[in-house]
């Protein structure tokens, strides 16, 4: 039994001796988070959240939404491909000899023009590529790694250099740097896409008129012109389907060159650079 110890808290409490039970003790509270840090973390996660934003909505606006059950016919898309593949080389033709004779702009000049805008079009190709594959366009490094080196490539290739099979001889091959440079680029062109494309003659001069019993042609383009280059070519269409060879006239004239239909020594597609206004 127990003794009643004096009781502490007034007259008529008796106290047992019996340890009064108190409730365990807490841990030590974790320190507060600083407010610089939580705000540091804040913005991290803000920033975070909206570069996710923005992939899904480039993801989305990119899409073609479909019905359930509908898939997208695949000659659409091999249109598409053939479309934005084609369209660079369009591009750095058409322009080069627009600005040369429309606006009548110095030969080097108008094909930069063309270029320039070549070099534009192959970069967004690029940057929305890296767009749609990492979420991230690359701008500068698609327009200095990819976009420029293709096109400074292409042009050196068009200017310089002309397959033996697509000259009938030696001679026009010799030749072919004496074309205009825009016209070189322009026939480049429409071989890289007909590699059966072949060219019978480049430069002449008045005594080649005399030698294939013709007579001699004054203001011939494929002489040498006031700016030092040849301005005509002759294309075979002998043993060519007719539909080949009005795809090339087409090409040519879309280009903004003249094309001819006739005979001199052979059946030929004569084609022209017009002078510039």
């Amino acid at each position: 039994m127990s003794i009643p110890s004096r009781n502490p808290r007034g007259p008529g409490f008796v106290t047992t001796g019996v340890k009064p039970l108190h409730p365990p003790r807490a841990g030590p509270a974790s320190p507060p988070r600083s407010l610089a840090e939580s705000d540091a973390r804040l913005a991290s996660l803000k920033k975070t959240t909206a570069k996710e934003f923005r992939r899904r909505q480039r993801t989305e606006r990119h899409s073609t939404p479909e019905r359930p059950g509908q898939k997208r016919p695949w000659w659409r898309s091999v249109i598409l491909v053939i479309a934005l593949a084609v369209l660079p080389f369009l591009v750095l033709v058409r322009a080069s000899v627009w600005s040369y004779a429309t606006f009548g702009a110095p030969t080097w000049v108008a094909l930069g023009s063309g270029a320039f805008l070549t070099l534009v079009l192959v970069g967004v190709y690029g940057a929305g590529i890296s767009a749609r594959l990492t979420g991230r366009a690359r701008v500068r490094l698609m327009f200095t790694r990819i976009a420029l080196p293709i096109t400074i490539a292409y042009c050196g290739y068009a200017l310089l250099y002309l397959s033996s099979a697509n000259a009938k001889s030696d001679a026009v091959k010799t030749y072919y740097t004496s074309l205009h440079p825009i016209f070189r680029l322009a026939l480049s062109t429409a071989i890289l896409f007909d590699r059966d494309l072949v060219v019978t003659d480049v430069r002449r001069i008045p005594s080649d008129y005399v030698a294939m019993g013709l007579p001699v042609r004054e203001a011939s383009l494929h002489y040498h012109q006031a700016d030092g280059y040849v301005h005509a070519v002759d294309i075979r269409t002998i043993d060519r389907p007719a539909w080949r060879t009005g795809a090339t006239a087409l090409y040519f004239r879309f280009m903004g060159l003249r094309t001819l239909r006739h005979v001199g020594t052979a059946d030929h597609l004569h084609v022209s650079l017009p002078m510039k206004e």
